[in-house]
């Protein structure tokens, strides 16, 4: 198993960290959206301990994930017929990703300190509130993390859709070198020609 990145493919580990907060970011989206459809009490006390702790794990994933960029740099982007100005729009997009990524979460934890309640932290202790209730306060946050977490979902999905055109209709590896379990020799510049070796060398030794 490739574990770091390598020239043509992204290791393991930042794979972890991106489908990781694929999956956090999802469900967490989920379970804030429908958390009204839990019955008052304990179902939706838990609901909401889940949605802040998926936040949590957001934020740790992608500092986890900066570090480890910045100590084993991703692969250089796949070439395409849009030059530079589609690798300044990948970088601009993912920068924004990685803001959102960090800002939704904050204002998740400020609506509900601005409500007078302690924030739980990893399902394990909590964080006391420095704040009296303010059910103003409170609601203003929350629009502005309910607009940010809408955001980030949509932008999340312009993204998803860049891969799979680069995958269906440019057909370069954008998207298949983020798979996990692939053979890490398939997108080797060399791959081609260490596959037609064989042939070649059969030919070699074929009569004349």
């Amino acid at each position: 198993m490739q574990l770091a990145n390598s020239a043509a493919r992204y290791g393991a580990i930042p794979q972890a960290f991106h489908w990781l907060t694929v999956f956090c970011v999802a469900v967490g989206w989920l379970v804030g959206q429908f958390s009204d459809i839990f019955p008052k009490g304990q179902p939706r006390d838990l609901a909401l301990v889940t949605h802040m702790t998926l936040g949590q794990m957001v934020v740790v994933l992608l500092i986890a994930r900066l570090c480890w960029r910045i100590a084993n740099p991703p692969p250089p982007p796949e070439k395409t017929r849009f030059g530079r100005l589609l690798v300044v729009a990948s970088k601009g997009s993912h920068y924004a990703l990685y803001a959102l990524l960090i800002l939704a979460p904050v204002a998740g934890t400020l609506t509900q300190l601005r409500r007078g309640h302690p924030v739980p932290l990893f399902a394990v202790t909590s964080l006391p509130s420095p704040w009296p209730a303010d059910r103003a306060a409170a609601r203003a946050v929350l629009g502005v993390h309910k607009w940010l977490a809408n955001a980030l979902l949509i932008l999340a999905g312009l993204h998803a859709a860049a891969a799979l055109i680069h995958h269906y209709v440019w057909r370069d590896r954008t998207l298949m070198r983020m798979l996990p379990g692939l053979d890490r020799a398939a997108g080797s510049p060399n791959a081609a020609q260490q596959r037609l070796a064989p042939s070649d060398h059969a030919s070699s030794q074929a009569p004349r």
